[in-house]
């Protein structure tokens, strides 16, 4: 297959823009917000309503952390099973990437595994309009498996990138398909708000769109990818055949020094970056936006909806802000790169980040023009290290037809890193008593993956005995 085609490239960065949407509408801005004031008006309901006509939960105030929710007969805390669902999901995309990875390598049927994935998220996006907080039980399922749909797509989506272009031209095309999915998730989160603040509609809509835009745009994608570039012939056993595809990979991959040390230093700095784009708005929301409870006792019921309202906005606010400088710092860091090289580039952004969490650690209550500016720096280095990992992850793999088998090992190293991050993020708040520590704990994170990103040896010069 020639590579360097423009039409091959232009739609595989199309599913960049498509699939995004997930990420920022489902994972960071709307269904988080939704899932939290559907889950506190259940249990305000639950536990105060005396049956009285016209009684309306918002009048009742209650603590984020009190909330709880039935799963299955088991009462848990609502936000606690947020993460435990969402934890879980990636736990399972761990398992199952690898595996699926090494059936599509020998197979040759990677697109078709990357479609498939795609449909389960957007079909189950779709399926998050008919969220229950008072059937948790099923509800969550469809937030389960849009994750796995999301996170499941991408093992294929990126391996293509060495396949459709040189490898002086990864960081390029790589910051170029981050950019896309920043601005098309930022087109349809404003979609969203007009659909819902201006218009005041059913903000579960929303999620329905989500689902019509990821599975749409993707077909850009779909049309133009190649499919079994290696002329893979089936045979049967397949499952157990790819099974021994993924061990010679595995094989392959340990005695690649370069390579290794990449994902080792990978896997701390990427859990630090996604732990703060995963905690962020729980961060903010608590220290930032929260109204004190000093100034609290002294409002009206209406006056505090209003400035929970401006709280709401101001999130919105941060998230646009990392959207629109997210995009721009994929495109300037990969400039960057390629003036001064990768691995120097990737030092100075992952260094960039331990300034980064002391300042949002010294952000005062109501300091919104501090989160703000902080805002934008986030989205600057998180655009560029996201865009320039994988990238330079691509760049580092030996010869190979097994591309998607190689991605599945960044793949898993990217989820177990966020079950770590966000287990050690709620553990160090848990025994320190103070969210604030958590954010200033993940600067453990960037420093052990700056300590591995020294050691990446140059050039692949040598191979490791088995």
């Amino acid at each position: 297959m020639e590579k360097g085609n423009k039409k091959i490239i232009r739609g595989w960065v199309s599913y960049d823009w498509a699939n995004s949407v997930y990420n920022l509408v489902i994972s960071s801005a709307i269904f988080p917000i939704f899932f939290e004031k559907a889950t506190t008006n259940a249990y305000i309901n639950r536990l105060y309503n005396d049956g009285s006509p016209g009684f309306d939960p918002s009048t009742i105030s209650v603590r984020t952390e009190d909330v709880t929710s039935f799963f299955f007969g088991i009462e848990i805390t609502s936000s606690v099973l947020y993460t435990y669902v969402l934890a879980a999901s990636f736990l399972v995309v761990s398992f199952l990437s690898p595996l699926l990875s090494g059936i599509a390598d020998y197979s040759g049927k990677k697109k078709s595994f990357m479609r498939f994935f795609c449909y389960l998220g957007g079909v189950s996006c779709i399926g998050l309009y008919f969220f229950d907080p008072n059937n948790m039980g099923v509800s969550m399922i469809p937030f389960f498996l849009a994750s796995i749909g999301f996170w499941s797509s991408l093992v294929f989506y990126n391996s293509f990138l060495p396949e459709i272009s040189e490898p002086n031209d990864h960081d390029r095309i790589s910051a170029k398909g981050f950019s896309m999915g920043y601005i098309g998730g930022m087109v349809l989160l404003i979609i969203c708000l007009i659909w819902n603040m201006v218009l005041e509609y059913d903000i579960r809509y929303c999620f329905i769109f989500v689902g019509i835009w990821w599975v749409s745009f993707s077909q850009i994608a779909y049309r133009v990818l190649p499919d079994n570039i290696y002329n893979r012939k089936k045979e049967r056993g397949i499952i157990w055949k790819g099974f021994d595809e993924l061990k010679i990979v595995f094989k392959e991959f340990k005695k690649t020094k370069r390579l290794k040390r990449f994902i080792t230093s990978f896997f701390f700095f990427n859990t630090g970056v996604q732990t703060v784009m995963l905690m962020a708005t729980l961060y903010a929301s608590r220290e930032i936006f929260k109204i004190p409870e000093e100034i609290r006792s002294s409002l009206t019921h209406e006056e505090i909806v209003a400035k929970e309202g401006e709280g709401t906005a101001g999130l919105i606010i941060a998230i646009l802000l990392i959207q629109i400088l997210g995009a721009v710092g994929a495109f300037f860091i990969s400039r960057l790169s390629g003036k001064i090289g990768n691995m120097k580039t990737l030092t100075i952004a992952v260094g960039f980040w331990i300034p980064l969490c002391i300042f949002a650690y010294f952000i005062g209550q109501g300091e919104h023009g501090h989160f703000y500016a902080l805002a934008c720096c986030v989205g600057v280095v998180m655009g560029g290290v996201q865009s320039l990992s994988r990238s330079t992850y691509a760049k580092f793999l030996p010869e190979t037809k097994d591309h998607a088998s190689y991605f599945s090992f960044y793949d898993v190293t990217e989820k177990i890193g966020i079950v770590l991050g966000t287990f050690f993020f709620g553990f160090m708040e848990y025994i320190m008593d103070d969210i604030r520590a958590s954010i200033l704990s993940i600067i453990f994170f960037f420093v052990v993956g700056l300590l591995f990103i020294f050691r990446v040896p140059k050039n692949e010069i040598e191979y490791e005995v088995l």
